[in-house]
């Protein structure tokens, strides 16, 4: 039992001696070092656990003195008036009494201060050394001889015989077994875990030294050296009494008069004096523990004003007001009368703290952090791991039910702490084993065993300024279907002309917005000569390993005035809330742009060279998704999807790589769960004489094939196409061996599109109602002619002139797959 005690208190204190040694201590002990070690919601929760630990703890101490007391002085069961020194009555009440006044001593020790209490621990320590000096002879100077035995009978008392045999080999071979009985204070068997419960009670106290760290002088220096010290002495004595009792004492002696190293003693008195001393100083140091961790979670202010009562001192620095608090918590523990009635319940709270305490401990091992680097060397994340594995199962073996109960009300804390604990600057040890372990999945996140059945959308959303684009950014967030999401933002300014970077200060304002806007997304922020730079830069740089962006974002180019989104925006409309964020004011309506339709065209055309997929998002910021997925279930909102290339009606296809993108692109976001509700609507442009049953049911195939659930709807639009003929009489014939793909991919054809039939498309799209939630069409290649760009840019305004939210889609890589 001792060995099983001790292997889980030799553990913890190679946990507590490393991270004691591995910087400034401050007050609290064990909940400094885990608070500052796991974060404050590990650390405040743990330090509420470690605060009742020590309070049970003084009170158990409390009661164990009086017992003590009312062994040696109390009236014997059933006997109404006491003789000689047993004056004192014995009941309920009366032994509450007793621990009350116990309890005020205690209070008025703490009180004073830790001065007093040090001198008065080094005086019971005297006592206790040499009353264990004297117990330690009478085992060999004292003579065998029968101990009577009162036994606690109804309302009266029985006597049995106890014997005191010597050295005996006959006595020590009876008492090697467990032969558990009946506890006779509270009438309860006792088990292995029971008696372990009691007993490691009793081994607690080598914690007492780093509660005092806020006292000490020099804790990384004093803590392990002197709870080292603590464990190999105590771990020493208590074996060797236990020897000695064994083979000199009878099991009913042992078991059934729990003074009886008064009865054996060469001077009992002194047995008495050490029994008492002992038990007021675990009291005091429990006492005085418990408002040291009472006093250093009012300072860390974890709970706010709960505790703010705590962070009174007195003008030498003790917190009074917390031992008084710690001292009314422990009075009314004292109401549960029997040591062995709380034993358990302490026990259990304390293998809770411990075992926080050697996780901490393999927190920062595991992490790999440079900057743990304590001078105490002698752990190993093995020895954490022992250690936890033994706490939790001692814990379970004792109660599983206060176990279960004290790990419930743990999470409870964890919870309350991480959504109304504020921030702190302590660190959190989580921050650095994700890093240990993303940087591990990152190394083996191998690009080339990348398979289309696994492929997800990676988005690079451009940002200009938040202020006009709150939306589009949830918007992207709903599209990135558990992929890699980075806001990118190029600052245009030139390094050298600057005395430092000023990225650095605005990264918090990105890094909040993200927070407000419930985004998971990344910032990457760079410093460029040009938009067309900076963006070419971020496809370039952002992301790590596998995760890289492959679809490109953009913000649609035309004269609309910047509205600013995030003045109304949900998360900033609070009154409680300011509008934080240092980001600039909008550009005013008749301000120069930062970018030219020239430079837009060619980032689109640089990202498709790249290889990346692009998106161009038009009156995103329209789009009030909160009301359009809460309006009524019939009929539910729509996503339009068109997959075929409207200013190319020569060419349009349904099943190229950029119409398979855009429907995958819809899907994703019918998928996200703010949008399940939506149904899609496909829309089959057809011609007459063009056979339509059947490319509705090679579509419907096709969707069959691709699990994609739409609505196909067949418009015709002969009308539409005629324009588009119309204007291509007269015009010059172009090779007709030209590539199909590059036909598809829209070469310098756009002078061959007319205004009149890029209205006319405009119209055929709008006409089809009702009104959906967002529509998605087909974006053409780039002309390969730059001079061409902003003929271009135009008629894809003109396109999308009026249709409300819009997302126009060019892909250039294979996304869908057939495959299981």
């Amino acid at each position: 039992m001792f060995a099983v005690a001790y292997f889980i208190i030799g553990m913890t204190v190679l946990s507590v001696c490393a991270i004691a040694t591995n910087g400034a201590l401050d007050a609290g002990g064990a909940y400094y070092m885990i608070s500052r070690a796991l974060g404050p919601e590990f650390g405040g929760s743990i330090g509420i656990m470690f605060f009742l630990a020590n309070v049970c703890g003084s009170a158990l101490y409390v009661l164990g003195l009086v017992e003590a007391v009312v062994d040696s002085f109390g009236i014997p069961p059933g006997q109404k008036s006491g003789t000689g020194v047993h004056v004192l009555p014995q009941s309920y009440w009366y032994e509450l009494l007793y621990g009350t006044i116990l309890l005020a001593l205690c209070l008025v020790v703490c009180l004073v201060g830790a001065s007093i209490y040090a001198k008065a621990t080094f005086l019971i320590f005297l006592i206790v050394t040499a009353v264990l000096g004297t117990i330690l002879v009478s085992f060999f100077a004292t003579r065998p001889l029968g101990v009577p035995i009162r036994m606690p009978h109804h309302n009266s008392s029985e006597t049995e015989n106890g014997n005191f045999t010597g050295f005996s080999l006959t006595t020590l071979r009876e008492n090697l077994g467990g032969g558990y009985g009946v506890d006779y204070t509270t009438g309860q068997m006792m088990s292995f875990s029971s008696v372990f419960a009691v007993m490691f009670n009793g081994c607690t106290g080598i914690m007492a030294g780093s509660n005092m760290s806020g006292d000490l002088k020099r804790p990384s220096y004093s803590i392990p050296r002197g709870t080292i010290s603590a464990v190999l002495f105590t771990y020493l004595v208590y074996n060797l009494l236990a020897f000695l009792m064994c083979a000199t004492c009878s099991r009913t002696l042992l078991q059934k008069d729990y003074g009886f190293l008064r009865d054996i003693s060469i001077f009992p008195p002194l047995v008495t004096v050490g029994i008492y001393a002992a038990t007021l100083s675990a009291a005091m140091s429990n006492l005085i523990g418990a408002s040291r961790i009472l006093y250093a979670l009012a300072r860390d202010d974890l709970f706010g004003r709960v505790l703010a009562l705590a962070k009174k001192t007195s003008a030498s620095g003790n917190p009074i007001m917390a031992v008084i608090l710690s001292w009314l918590v422990v009075q009314l523990v004292l109401f549960s009368g029997k040591l062995n009635t709380i034993a358990g319940v302490v026990t259990t709270f304390f293998l809770l703290v411990y075992a926080t305490v050697n996780l901490a401990c393999l927190a920062l091992e595991w992490a790999s952090a440079p900057n743990f680097r304590p001078t105490f060397r002698y752990f190993s994340w093995h020895t954490c791991l022992l250690g936890i594995a033994g706490c939790c199962v001692m814990m379970f073996l004792i109660s599983p039910v206060s176990a279960s109960a004290s790990l419930g009300f743990l999470l409870l804390l964890l919870l309350a702490l991480h959504y109304l604990s504020p921030s702190s600057t302590w660190g959190y040890i989580s921050q650095a084993l994700i890093f240990h372990q993303v940087r591990k999945y990152l190394l083996m996140l191998d690009v080339r065993k990348d398979h289309v059945k696994f492929w997800r959308p990676q988005m690079l959303l451009m940002v200009q300024n938040p202020r006009s684009s709150p939306r589009l950014i949830d918007f992207v967030n709903d599209l990135k279907k558990s992929g890699l999401y980075v806001l990118g933002h190029v600052e245009l300014q030139d390094l050298d002309a600057l005395p430092s970077d000023p990225l650095q200060p605005q990264q918090d304002s990105w890094l909040g917005l993200v927070d407000k806007l419930n985004v998971k997304a990344f910032v990457s922020l760079t410093l460029a000569p040009s938009v067309r730079h900076g963006v070419r830069q971020l496809l370039f740089t952002s992301g790590l390993g596998g995760m890289r962006p492959n679809t490109l974002v953009l913000g649609f180019y035309d004269d609309a005035a910047p509205q600013d989104g995030l003045a109304r925006h949900p998360a900033f409309t609070s009154a409680r809330e300011e509008l934080p964020l240092g980001f600039p004011p909008l550009r005013a309506p008749a301000a120069p742009k930062l970018l030219s339709p020239r430079e837009y065209v060619g980032i689109v055309a640089d990202a498709l060279k790249m290889l990346r997929n692009v998106l161009l998002a038009r009156q995103l910021e329209s789009l009030d998704k909160a009301w359009e997925l809460r309006r009524a279930a019939s009929p539910p909102p729509t996503i339009h999807v068109w997959p075929v290339n409207l200013l190319r009606p020569d060419s349009a296809r349904y099943a190229d790589t950029c119409s398979l993108f855009l429907l995958q692109m819809a899907c994703v976001l019918n998928m996200a769960r703010a949008w399940r509700r939506a149904r899609l609507r496909l829309f089959l442009c057809v011609e007459a004489g063009a056979m339509p049953g059947a490319q509705e049911d090679k579509l419907r195939q096709l969707l069959k094939d691709l699990r994609i659930q739409a609505q196909i709807q067949l418009v015709p639009w002969d009308a539409v196409v005629r324009l588009h003929w119309q204007a291509q009489r007269g015009a010059p014939a172009e090779d007709e061996d030209e590539e199909e793909g590059a036909a598809v991919n829209f070469p310098a054809n756009a002078t061959r599109v007319s205004d009149e039939y890029v209205r006319a498309a405009n119209k055929l799209v709008l006409e089809q109602g009702p009104a959906p939630a967002v529509r998605f069409l087909y974006l053409p290649r780039p002309p390969a002619d730059t001079s061409l760009y902003p003929l271009y840019l135009r008629q894809l305004e003109l396109l999308t002139r009026g249709l409300g939210p819009t997302v126009l889609v060019h892909g250039v890589s294979a996304v869908t797959s057939t495959q299981l």
